[in-house]
Parts: C-alpha cells; structure tokens; sequence
C-alpha cells in the first residue's frame, strides 16, 4: 500500500491532526489532513511529465484554522446555501445557524469542514485509499437527526476518487461535496482565467442578489454563462450580465445534462501545461465558482501569495437550496435510506 501519515498539528483543544499521503504508480500523490478531511496536495503531470501541485491550501494546519474560503475541505451537512438559514421537513422548521448574512453556507460555521474526522487507510480494489467517519449529532448547527458520515478518498491511476456515504436516525437534510480549488498551471499564485472550462449543462440556477435561487431554472444559450463548448474562465465574466455582478465573477450552480449514475460534471484544461482534469460525478449539479473572494495577498502552500482568481472550483452536489422550493429534487435523507455519492477526478494531458 502506497501510504503514508504524520502528524501535522493540533486544534485548540488538543486533538491531534494527521496528514496522510496516498500515492499511485504513476507517481501522483495526494495529501489529505483530517481536519475537514481537507484535500492539501494533489500533484498531476504536465505535458512533458513533470508533477506539479494543482491545488490550494496551506503548508500548515494553522493556515487551515484561519481559512475562511473552505480550501479542499469536505462541507455539509448541507453544501452550499440554505435561504434565509431555515430548513423546512415535513412540515417542521429548523433554523440553521447564520454564517453568510442572513443565510446559512456549507453546513454553518461548525460544520463537517471544521471537525476532525477519525481516519483509517485501507487498501481497495481501486488502489490506496483513506476512510474517513464522522459522527453529527441531533441539533448540530441545527439539523435534526444524528448523522453518521463516511468519505473514502482512493488514489486511481489517473487522479482520485472521492466516495460519500451518510445514514440518519431522524429525517434530515444532506447533500455532501468537496472544495478543493484547483489551478493546473502547477505555479501557485498564478491565476486561473487562461483556463478553459466546459461544463455539459443547458441551465443553471437563477439566483436573487444573496445568491439564493429563485426557484427559476435559467437557459445558458446566448450568455457568458455557457460553457457547453469550452470557453476561457476570464473570457466573459467582465460582461454586463446580472448573475455575474451579483456574483463578482461565476458562482452558479449548473443542472446536468445526461443520465442517472457517474457522468461528467465537467472539465478543465490549461493550455500552458497542457494538464486537464476531467470531474465525474453521480450529482445531478456542479457549482462552478471562479475564486472570485479569495482575500487578496493571502499566504498558500510553498510561500506563494494568493488572490482572486488564483483557483476554481467545480462541486458536484444537489440542487442549491433545496428545501425551499418544493419543484427542485430534494436532498431529503429519512432513515433507513442510505445516502450514496461519488466524485472523480480523472487527469489527462494534451
């Protein structure tokens, strides 16, 4: 088994936090720390086969501490924004804390991607691969229902595969996704609007100011919001188009076209280097977000300096506020269900 651990740091509490490093026979290796089960370090070859890291985050924990932009965590209960913090099940109100305004994001401010989760490596079929749980307690961040949580990280031969489970005592909401942000020039600090993303995607979600859907699904044809065919991260975002100036660049979430099951989410490839990264998903959205807040003069990994633009994210997960409108497919989990999900991402050179 290609694996390794170390102890990368404490919390204020004291609870220890490791990293592992899971690496495959190509050479590749990634660096997941338990805090959040962050994502810290996934390197992918360039054309000519030199390794690079393609993600942001921190050399230490203490930068994952201060971090307030989720780099490569695991976020839930519930990914993304609930309107108003108030979830609605079967008729009973729950209201959720308030970390964005008057909103609530990414599982509150105590959520999954500030817990230390318990990790154990193990080696499957697929290749080396690191099993992380976590235990949610009935009211946290205020969720009904204990929530039992497991994200298995494996090393592919081509990149890493990210697969969620989750079983409830009590009905409750949940949709899971990871954040890393990715920039596949492997030159940390650079920025990310040279790279050309395609998402398969026909309509996205049209949002109020706060970023809230309005329960209104947009068509992408004809808008700097269509990515069916490729285009630069930078090419249109400074067009005069609402959804984009309520964002501050792209910050949307787009419905996938295809069937049921894995399919793509989406794609990247960076001309320069000529890496690309491919993102399947069994989700039946992906949120593209353009980095368009990371603080700017932000301290990363290796004495790079972070800014707006310097990363992109694409999230697979459910429809965005769910429960609050009735039409969209719901991201309800009762139990005795059990809540299954898979991410992959698959790298390629050209």
């Amino acid at each position: 088994m290609q694996l390794t651990r170390r102890p990368f740091g404490a919390i204020d509490d004291g609870t220890p936090v490791e990293l592992f490093t899971l690496a495959n026979g190509a050479g590749m290796e990634a660096d997941v720390c338990t805090y959040g089960s962050a994502l810290v370090r996934l390197t992918a070859p360039d054309r000519n086969g030199t390794l690079a890291d393609v993600v942001l985050g921190y050399d230490d924990l203490g930068g994952y501490l201060r971090d307030e932009c989720y780099f490569g965590r695991l976020v839930g209960r519930v990914a993304n924004r609930i309107g108003g913090a108030r979830l609605v099940l079967d008729s009973e109100e729950f209201l959720l804390d308030r970390n964005d305004g008057r909103h609530h994001l990414h599982g509150g401010r105590g959520g999954f991607h500030s817990r230390v989760w318990r990790a154990e490596p193990v080696e499957t079929g697929g290749g080396p691969g690191l099993v992380l749980t976590l235990e949610s307690r009935d009211g946290d961040q205020g969720y009904p229902g204990n929530l039992a949580v497991t994200a298995v990280y494996t090393m592919t031969d081509d990149g890493l595969r990210l697969d969620f489970s989750a079983a409830t005592d009590r009905t409750t909401a949940v949709n899971l996704t990871a954040h890393p942000y990715f920039n596949l020039t492997g030159r940390t600090g650079t920025d990310c609007l040279g790279h050309i993303v395609t998402i398969p995607a026909r309509r996205y979600l049209a949002t109020d100011p706060e970023l809230i859907p309005t329960g209104s699904l947009a068509e992408v044809a004809g808008t700097p919001m269509d990515f069916r065919a490729g285009a630069a991260v930078g090419a249109r975002m400074g067009e005069d188009f609402p959804p984009l100036s309520f964002a501050g660049g792209y910050d949307h979430c787009y419905v996938l076209d295809g069937q049921a099951g894995l399919k793509p989410a989406g794609s990247v490839f960076e001309p320069v280097s000529g890496r690309g990264l491919e993102v399947l998903a069994t989700q039946p959205c992906v949120q593209f977000y353009s980095g368009n807040h990371i603080p700017e003069g932000l301290p990363g990994k290796g004495g790079a300096v972070y800014g707006e633009r310097s990363g992109l994210c694409l999230e697979p997960q459910g429809f965005v506020d769910a429960p609050g409108h009735a039409p969209f497919p719901q991201v309800t989990l009762r139990p005795g269900q059990a809540y299954n999900q898979t991410i992959l991402y698959r790298f390629f050179v050209k």
